[in-house]
């Protein structure tokens, strides 16, 4: 899939490379993902919000993505990042239609059994998986 996408945004060389090397971190903002670029001295001064339309990186809040041809590093990091575009496609499901797919169940979860597997055998015992991350089960580390 992101190959596809990738190939659909058709980023220069140097947008890709920069995509991919930067120290970019994400946020979920109603179903588009804000960038931080952790590369800067001053990340907060380089945070944008990626508005993610069918699934696609369509557009960015940075200058370069408004005055340049073809998708800023910024787009082009989230196209790079499937398991990113996922989660929007699964926020915006939940937000449009008040349901949750690949059975997952919303509201209180205290009383039901977590049986998904987890994948920190292989990982310290400082940095757990992102399924433990993502349900919950385990912080990452600060």
């Amino acid at each position: 899939m992101a190959i596809t996408l990738l190939n659909s945004l058709e980023p220069t060389n140097r947008v890709l490379k920069r995509a991919q090397y930067e120290a970019f971190e994400f946020s979920l903002l109603d179903g588009d993902i804000r960038v931080r670029n952790e590369s800067h001295q001053n990340p907060a001064d380089h945070e944008y919000r990626v508005t993610v339309v069918d699934g696609i990186p369509a557009a960015c809040g940075c200058p370069a993505d408004a005055v340049y041809d073809g998708p800023c590093k910024h787009r082009v990091a989230v196209a790079i990042r499937p398991q990113i575009l996922d989660i929007t496609k699964k926020v915006r499901a939940i937000a449009d239609s008040g349901v949750v797919a690949d059975g997952e169940q919303q509201g209180d979860q205290s009383d039901t059994v977590d049986t998904t597997q987890c994948n920190s055998d292989g990982l310290s015992n400082d940095f757990p998986c992102w399924e433990c991350v993502r349900t919950d089960r385990r912080d990452l580390p600060k």
